[in-house]
């Protein structure tokens, strides 16, 4: 199976291969903006460096947020697009999900995404996630983790550090693309195709104070 995994939700712009019998390619590029321009130039290369066309993917992978607004819609729509140009199914992988995979060993944990403005994004697993990520203000999010564990609970994202006193940060939340790339193998096919998941509604309003799509 061919798998290609993609992230453009934070400051870096990765791109991630697996192929069967061989090791996993990484690329990956910390630019802070850009990665509209940066994310084609990056696919091509590391599908040029493996030998293979496009239309010989399987699978592909995108992390769908929370994350940069404007990056998660441009991953989305690039892996939406290929999966269109390639005939290969994509699927959408929650950031929040990710960095739980990446700590499978450590239950329970809280991913904590920093949504800015008072706000974070709160998901807990245990077993399973507990309950779907929703955004709460601070203090709430506090309040939930105080009374569900009050012996205290691993932190893990990008707000961990704003919940230090309910327990031990063991990430900050940068995501490893050998998991994406096993996530994406392991999505179910009604994972696809992927949505941005937005920490918080867009600013910006349409004519008439229509909110984008």
């Amino acid at each position: 199976m061919n798998i290609l995994a993609l992230d453009t939700t934070g400051a870096a712009c990765t791109v991630a291969l697996r192929r069967d019998g061989h090791d996993d390619l990484i690329l990956s590029e910390d630019i802070g903006r850009g990665h509209a321009e940066r994310l084609a130039p990056m696919v091509e290369r590391l599908l040029a460096e493996a030998g293979l066309a496009p239309q010989m993917l399987d699978r592909i992978g995108v992390t769908v947020g929370p994350g940069s607004f404007a990056g998660s819609r441009v991953g989305v729509a690039f892996a939406r697009g290929l999966a269109l140009a390639s005939g290969a199914p994509a699927f959408g992988l929650s950031n929040l999900a990710v960095i739980a995979a990446q700590h499978v060993e450590t239950r329970p944990l809280a991913v904590i995404h920093d949504a800015k403005r008072g706000d974070v994004v709160l998901q807990v697993f245990q077993d399973d996630a507990l309950a779907g990520s929703e955004r709460f203000g601070r203090d709430e999010a506090h309040r939930i983790l105080v009374s569900r564990f009050p012996e205290g609970v691993s932190l893990a994202g990008s707000g961990a550090v704003l919940f230090e006193a309910s327990g031990p940060v063991i990430s900050a939340g940068l995501l490893d693309p050998v998991v994406m790339l096993t996530l994406t193998a392991l999505s179910p096919l009604s994972a696809s195709p992927p949505a941005p998941f937005y920490a918080r509604p867009p600013d910006a309003k349409l004519p008439g104070g229509v909110d984008p799509a």
